[in-house]
């Protein structure tokens, strides 16, 4: 069976330390997918833009820096308050984005209970797959 757990929040754009832009965004799951996790910014053009990556490398991030390249996350505070930051690099041009970590942490928990850590395998059905194509 199929599930999706969202969640819509609202990012923050970190341009400077004293400046900040809120980003209307959504935090996807979809257990076809188990390994993934999407963040959609809805950034008022017609077309929303989404970044996928590990769901573990968000998982780790909110206790601790984490990530290479195109994608790091980690925690901190802001205002006296957890958050957590992703830092999104891509040939169009670089992004840094801080979430309330209550709210990040408890969207995640719904992940974790729809897949578990560890039967991400499970759901993706690659033997059954293979035997269907092995069928033929």
């Amino acid at each position: 069976m199929r599930t999706v757990v969202e969640r819509e929040l609202e990012l923050m754009l970190v341009l400077s330390p004293e400046h900040r832009i809120p980003v209307p965004a959504r935090l996807g799951y979809v257990t076809d997918d188990p390994y993934a996790v999407q963040v959609t910014f809805h950034v008022g053009s017609v077309y929303a833009v989404t970044w996928t990556f590990a769901r573990d490398l968000l998982v780790e991030g909110v206790f601790r820096p984490c990530g290479q390249g195109d994608v790091r996350v980690w925690p901190a505070k802001s205002e006296g308050r957890g958050v957590v930051l992703m830092a999104l690099s891509s040939p169009d041009g670089d992004a840094l984005l801080q979430a309330p970590v209550a709210h990040v942490s408890a969207w995640l928990e719904r992940t974790l209970r729809a897949v578990p850590p560890g039967t991400e395998a499970e759901r993706l059905r690659l033997d059954d797959e293979l035997d269907e194509l092995l069928a033929q």
